[in-house]
């Protein structure tokens, strides 16, 4: 998504604010804005708000005081950044770079890098940048399938496995070997489940540590994102898995209610493995 600051900056009056100020905006003194920032007409932008550069704030939206605001947390919008029009966005949060608030959003809580949020209160309902990635279609239970094992995808090194499914009167079945088609031994295993469906999981990487995901009752999607090309996969089957290798971004979000998120991983829990800053992950990607 292209960042949409530039098509409105003709609109905008010049004010001791900078070039792309609306003139009928408020911003507190206190406030601090980058210079190539657009705060459109009607927007309120109180004290202790920082915009980063490229961010965009659309008419009318606000950025709500702190009951104290001595006590509350700066509100930071990082780099650009995209503000909807009506949009609350409450004190003390961080709106990630690059992400999109969408018009009369609420918005309670910080907001991901990239991440697409809408709603009162304010939910993520998507990537900026992200491809869909379509699996093969799930086929009814007893038709045949002559589907491949093993399907890539544009994020480096992400690959997408369909296991085989036994249908049986007494309960089906679906299994898959590790060092064939899961291609590595895992040292450990977690289950993720009874997730509210506004709540994301993961955001981090991993260094070394390789991840296999299935989920074996009801759906989620994940992102990954390898710092370059970004996907979305739907796993809604327990006969698919998603591989990420290393140095991959991943997000698992759309949770159903009744999900159950299995997922192996190669090594036990380290916690220097984890990468948990987007922009760390970035500057890693660009170093190797």
């Amino acid at each position: 998504m292209g960042h949409p600051a530039a098509p409105f900056a003709a609109e905008l009056r010049s004010t001791r604010y900078g070039p792309f100020v609306d003139e009928r905006a408020h911003v507190d003194p206190a406030a601090t804005l980058a210079q190539d920032c657009v705060v459109k007409t009607g927007a309120y932008i109180c004290a202790g708000v920082t915009l980063e550069h490229s961010t965009y704030v659309g008419a009318n939206a606000v950025f709500a005081d702190a009951p104290d605001a001595k006590a509350s947390a700066p509100t930071r919008v990082k780099a650009h950044a995209w503000i909807g029009p009506n949009a609350t966005i409450h004190a003390g949060l961080t709106i990630g770079a690059r992400s999109v608030v969408r018009p009369g959003s609420v918005v309670t809580r910080s907001v991901p890098p990239a991440a697409i949020v809408e709603g009162n209160p304010a939910s993520i309902v998507g990537y900026v940048g992200v491809t869909d990635h379509q699996a093969t279609p799930i086929m009814p239970i007893g038709a045949p399938t002559k589907r491949p094992s093993v399907q890539s995808t544009p994020v480096h090194g992400v690959t997408l496995h369909h296991f085989a499914m036994v249908p049986d009167l007494r309960g089906n079945l679906t299994v898959g070997e590790f060092d064939r088609q899961v291609p590595f031994r895992p040292l450990r295993y977690f289950l993720v489940f009874d997730v509210p469906n506004r709540e994301v999981r993961g955001e981090h990487a991993h260094r070394k540590c390789h991840q296999f995901l299935i989920c074996v009752r009801g759906s989620c999607a994940v992102i990954a994102d390898d710092g370059v090309s970004k996907i979305e996969v739907a796993l809604d089957s327990p006969d698919r898995g998603l591989y990420l290798p290393p140095m991959t971004w991943g997000v698992q979000y759309k949770y159903s209610p009744d999900a159950m998120l299995m997922v192996f991983a190669s090594d036990y829990y380290d916690a220097a493995d984890y990468i948990r800053e987007y922009d760390e992950f970035q500057e890693l990607v660009e170093q190797v």
